[in-house]
């Protein structure tokens, strides 16, 4: 990596961390999905700054930038557009919708209905949209950052295990430390609000970041390691769905961000297994014969997490 590109991906984490303080994981791992071409999902109680963060980020270069607050009154023309007649022309005409759009914020995305939440299948998956026969392409880079609250709380409807595989990474904000907690208090919220987060690149600079970052060299040793971990969340009783194999591409993409993130062109096996969480943990379904009191979401971390500490990491 060249000088000129860590001093890039150094500043774009400092833009952020100015309004999102003592989140240096959760700015490291939206990071993570942007450079690797993924989609965001942030899950977390209300007021921790989900929706800060996400707004931080698509701040932080050069872009186009849509938020969409979904309800359950939402259709699903409300997110990628509709066909309207021109009179005057005599023809229908396309009216792109806000996933039209470099960073899209997908705000509260689980308090619409699944029908308006599958409107988001395509875009997120092949960055188009397909209506009336034709198909629309979206802007590039793409990208979605989705908040949701716990599904535990009133007026929520369960993502769909379709909808979630499209996210490269689900990650949780969790509650400030004290210190940072009184620090916010202490400052003054509009002078740190994340609308006067400073761009610091345009959009084909992230584009030429995306590219490197494919670039990022993996040793067949550590495909065999995730290999071993994805096998084995196929065949332990405790999870009735395993990770598939557009999981195990998602992880080796975060891992090879992560590295590029780190300053190196190369993978070491740290990159894959502290991706393995954020990466696998909303892919798989632990089965109901061994569920707990826990939340499945945190029954699921601790699976994974045996798993990951009885498989063998390479030299």
């Amino acid at each position: 990596m060249t000088t000129a590109t860590t001093t890039l991906v150094s500043q774009l984490q400092h833009a952020i961390a100015r309004v999102i303080r003592g989140k240096d994981e959760a700015i490291q791992l939206a990071l993570v999905a942007l450079l690797a071409r993924g989609h965001l999902l942030i899950e977390d109680v209300p007021g921790v700054g989900k929706t800060t963060l996400a707004q931080a980020l698509a701040r932080s270069f050069h872009c186009s930038f849509q938020r969409i607050q979904f309800t359950s009154d939402m259709l699903p023309s409300d997110v990628v557009g509709i066909s309207v007649f021109n009179q005057a022309e005599q023809r229908f005409e396309f009216k792109p919708g806000p996933i039209f759009a470099n960073i899209v914020l997908a705000d509260e995305i689980n308090r619409t209905t699944p029908k308006t939440q599958s409107a988001l299948l395509e875009a997120m998956n092949e960055a188009q949209v397909t209506l009336d026969n034709s198909t629309h392409p979206l802007p590039q880079p793409f990208m979605v950052l989705a908040t949701q609250n716990p599904i535990e709380h009133h007026g929520t409807y369960p993502l769909p295990e379709s909808q979630l595989d499209r996210f490269l990474l689900r990650i949780r904000m969790g509650y400030p430390s004290r210190q940072n907690e009184k620090e916010i208090l202490q400052r003054n919220s509009n002078a740190h609000s994340a609308e006067n987060v400073e761009a610091v690149m345009d959009k084909n600079e992230v584009a030429s970041l995306q590219e490197a970052v494919e670039q990022v060299r993996v040793d067949d040793s550590l495909l065999d390691y995730a290999l071993e971990i994805v096998e084995r969340t196929r065949k332990t009783e405790r999870l009735i769905l395993g990770v598939s194999p557009r999981g195990s591409l998602m992880l080796q993409r975060a891992a090879r961000a992560r590295a590029f993130i780190e300053g190196r062109d190369y993978c070491v096996p740290d990159d894959f297994k502290q991706m393995i969480l954020p990466v696998f943990a909303h892919r798989v379904a632990v089965n109901t014969r061994y569920a707990t009191t826990q939340k499945k979401s945190a029954q699921a971390d601790a699976i994974l997490t045996e798993i990951v500490e009885a498989t063998r990491v390479p030299l």
